[in-house]
């Protein structure tokens, strides 16, 4: 996350604004963190292309210092254009905080406080202050929805609603009184505008050419389908997988059910097994487990009591987790982006057969090891490299690595 700064929108009282954060940096011994502003005013601006305009024709600023500042001040207006990860709803907190404690609201709540917490500390207000300090209960967020389960877990739902509805707005005005709107030069908005809509141009043509070129590709498939025959595997939906952790290489069935991972077992564990061939001998036998549920499942059990089933893992199955936590300490460079994507998929598909929000929350944006993952995995050359060290982010990687291998039960 160091190094970088990131354009963000926030929903405030007279409307959503434009501005640049600047997460946790360090600078030799002391650790930094900013927004676009001066002195005791934030500023934001109500759009893109006057945000653009902004910092290229503007030098006194906070960020100006920072060493992602000459990167930033000549990016495009389009790259400048808030990630969706990126928006944050001030106004729209009590509306979230009274609907449900679904996994998503949970998770965009928590980090829209965050972000207000932010400012709250950047720019040293008291009333954001108090109200994080005087409400330990929000802290209960960062655990994802599944701390809101049941009957005590709603009543903890309700007690982060009666915060927000008790001092929450205190804590909007605060934040409305120290953004401000800067003039901006009209020639320079002119030039910004102008390349937003450029851009906006150039990605209706690439999205017609890529419709184009999926289209062909369809009927080549089409023309070939006579001459194509699914595996077993492929045919009941089903993908058994290898694990590959510090102690053991494990194999486990997984599929999707409406896009929900749910893999071989029961109440969140993940059955495992140390060779394809006990594994075999498992699913031969009645047992309860949650891929029971799958339709096709009677296929694979029938397959391995006549003896004919064959436990196949292809290259996408297969998860090597050892060293990725030394790599992402070593730096971007050390580390395949391949495996990691891997291992990002299998820590989130288990996490969400355990109704757990806590993978989704570490590897959110606003975190650390969220933006370090982010740039690996969606690399983007007009951003620059993280800067070191990478302790916090290992760290945070060590902590999902261990709460993974947790899930697993050897049959």
């Amino acid at each position: 996350m160091a190094g970088d700064i990131v354009p963000i929108e926030i929903g405030l009282t007279n409307g959503d604004l434009v501005t640049l954060w600047a997460p946790r940096w360090r600078e030799g011994d002391e650790e930094w963190e900013a927004f676009l502003g001066h002195e005791e005013n934030l500023y934001g601006f109500a759009s893109v292309a006057e945000l653009a305009a902004f910092i290229r024709t503007d030098t006194d600023n906070d960020l100006v210092d920072h060493p992602a500042w000459s990167v930033v001040s000549g990016l495009s207006a389009a790259e400048l254009e808030p990630e969706e990860n990126f928006t944050f709803d001030f106004v729209g907190v009590p509306e979230l905080a009274a609907g449900d404690p679904e996994s998503l609201v949970v998770a965009e709540l928590e980090e829209t406080l965050n972000m207000a917490r932010n400012i709250g500390e950047v720019c040293d207000l008291d009333p954001v202050i108090r109200f994080f300090s005087g409400h330990p209960i929000l802290g209960a967020l960062a655990t994802g929805a599944s701390t809101f389960d049941g009957r005590e877990g709603l009543e903890v739902w309700d007690q982060v609603g009666a915060a927000i509805a008790k001092d929450w707005d205190k804590v909007l005005d605060a934040i409305d009184t120290v953004v401000t709107s800067p003039a901006v030069d009209a020639a320079a908005v002119a030039v910004a505008e102008a390349e937003l809509l450029a851009a906006a141009e150039n990605t209706v043509d690439a999205d017609d050419v890529a419709e184009e070129s999926e289209d062909e590709e369809f009927d080549e498939e089409d023309e070939g389908d006579d001459d194509f025959e699914d595996s077993f595997w492929e045919s009941v939906g089903v993908d058994p997988v290898r694990i590959i952790t510090s102690a053991d290489t494990l194999y486990t069935l997984r599929c999707y059910l409406n896009d929900r991972a749910v893999f071989l077992g029961q109440n969140g564990l993940i059955t495992v097994f140390t060779s394809e061939r006990s594994l075999a001998r498992y699913l031969a036998d009645n047992h309860e487990h949650d891929l029971a549920q799958v339709a096709t499942y009677g296929e694979i059990q029938n397959a391995a009591v006549d003896g004919s089933l064959e436990i196949e893992v292809t290259d996408e199955n297969v998860y090597v987790l050892p060293g990725i936590a030394d790599d992402l300490a070593e730096g971007p460079e050390a580390v395949d982006a391949e495996q990691l994507e891997l291992a990002v998929e299998l820590f989130t598909d288990a996490a969400e057969f355990a109704s757990d929000d806590s993978v989704d929350s570490a590897l959110a944006g606003s975190t650390e090891l969220g933006w370090y993952v982010s740039y690996l995995l969606n690399p983007d050359p007009s951003r620059m490299a993280p800067n070191p060290p990478f302790v916090i982010e290992s760290e945070a990687w060590r902590t999902l690595d261990r709460e993974f291998e947790a899930r697993l039960r050897k049959a």
